[in-house]
């Protein structure tokens, strides 16, 4: 039992449903309609069902976009046979079939990053060669690229201090993936030597009330990771930063 467990929340990571027979499908309000949920026993077989097969689409459009074909069918019957304890395949059978589709599923969702991450890092450089060009933007040593949208007064932090800052950061699509405007409006604060390079570097630039605008390199930034759907792998990135404030770190309380 535990096995037959096991393979099929392999088959749920690794299978996607491609989108055959769709002729015959029923009308999904229609299905939804004739459920009947009157009792716990129901809401508990249904619920189940239901965190499966949502469990499944998650997979779905990764594996479609990967090209894979499944047959739904086959799906359906074989979740139906082992409800049953039933099946038309051995433990081993589906065991060597599923590892061998998540293998290959593997080696394509690699190559796919990989194709998109050089893609990313292309399209980067051209944005940064691009962007020097533009009138009042500055290229540091590094590769960092700023733009003073409104000058500030004063000193500038050290890399130790503790920053406040208002911030919107975006692909060079123009997609916005963070923003402390998303995030309730309000300031945050961070040490400045644990964020990404190019904020580290870019900040001590500013002083107190100044606010820029920075492209910021994939190798000063995220490098090759992934930070899941939101940031691609070699994606260079554009930040607006308002300076707000900052103060030296807190000097750690003397030992009695």
């Amino acid at each position: 039992m535990k096995s037959m467990l096991k393979y099929s929340l392999v088959a749920l990571a690794v299978v996607g449903l491609t989108a055959c027979n769709q002729e015959k499908a029923a009308d999904p309000a229609a299905a939804t309609a004739k459920v009947e949920l009157k009792t716990d026993v129901q809401k508990q077989g249904y619920g189940i069902g239901a965190s499966v097969g949502r469990y499944v689409a998650q997979h779905v459009k990764e594996q479609k976009e990967l090209g894979f074909d499944v047959d739904q069918q086959m799906i359906i019957e074989g979740f139906k046979a082992s409800l049953n304890g039933q099946s038309a395949m051995t433990d081993d059978e589906i065991k060597a079939t599923l590892e061998g589709l998540d293998k290959t599923v593997n080696e394509k969702r690699q190559a796919q990053a990989q194709a998109e991450a050089e893609q990313n890092q292309a399209a980067g450089k051209a944005f940064l060669e691009q962007n020097k060009a533009k009138d009042g933007v500055k290229t540091t040593e590094s590769g960092l690229q700023y733009e003073v949208l409104q000058a500030g007064s004063g000193d500038s932090p050290k890399a130790e201090d503790t920053v406040k800052v208002k911030y919107t950061g975006k692909l060079i699509d123009g997609t916005v993936f963070d923003s402390t405007e998303k995030n309730g409006g309000e300031p945050i604060e961070f040490p400045l030597n644990r964020v990404i390079p190019g904020w580290t570097e870019g900040l001590q630039l500013m002083s107190k009330g100044a606010k820029y605008r920075f492209v910021i390199p994939a190798e000063l930034a995220y490098g090759e990771r992934a930070m899941g759907d939101v940031i691609p792998a070699n994606s260079t990135l554009v930040f607006e930063v308002e300076l707000l404030d900052f103060h030296a770190p807190e000097a750690p309380a003397a030992a009695k």
